[in-house]
């Protein structure tokens, strides 16, 4: 009997169950990264300033749970949103999987190995640092050129 291919493969976004959709998420921080945009472009930067929540080390929100009570501006992805947030990274299993794309090889739920998001250096683990150190009117310095 053929093995059945993993969730990510057979369904669509919409039809995944809670823990499958949260399960997409790499680990890599870069969503809990503030985002500057260019007046005269209407360009989105990336900066490496990061939520106050977000844990530096393991890149992942400190308390989750809680999150939207204490950051109200924090946003829960959706799938019905997914294809109209394109500030998701291009690395982003979301944002991949809504565009027909496959995974990528480091991905934890391919690798099986929660850190293989940061062994292959694509999450901002000691990259960043919390925007609770820094300046609102300084974000600007910490743009980030290369978000991958």
């Amino acid at each position: 009997m053929a093995e059945q291919a993993p969730f990510w493969e057979r369904k669509s976004l919409a039809e995944m169950t809670a823990d499958e959709w949260e399960s997409l998420c790499d680990g890599c921080g870069k969503c809990c990264l503030h985002k500057l945009e260019d007046e005269d472009s209407g360009e989105l930067l990336f900066t490496a300033v990061s939520c106050q929540l977000l844990d530096a080390d393991s890149c992942r929100c400190s308390d989750y749970s809680h999150r939207q009570q204490r950051v109200p501006d924090c946003l829960v992805l959706k799938p019905e949103d997914t294809s109209q947030l394109h500030w998701l990274p291009i690395t982003c299993a979301y944002r991949l999987l809504d565009e027909g794309k496959p995974l990528p090889t480091w991905h934890p739920l391919v690798t099986g190995d929660k850190n293989s998001v940061h062994h292959a250096q694509i999450s901002v683990r000691n990259r960043c640092i919390s925007e609770l150190s820094i300046d609102e009117d300084d974000w600007d310095l910490y743009i980030i050129n290369n978000l991958s």
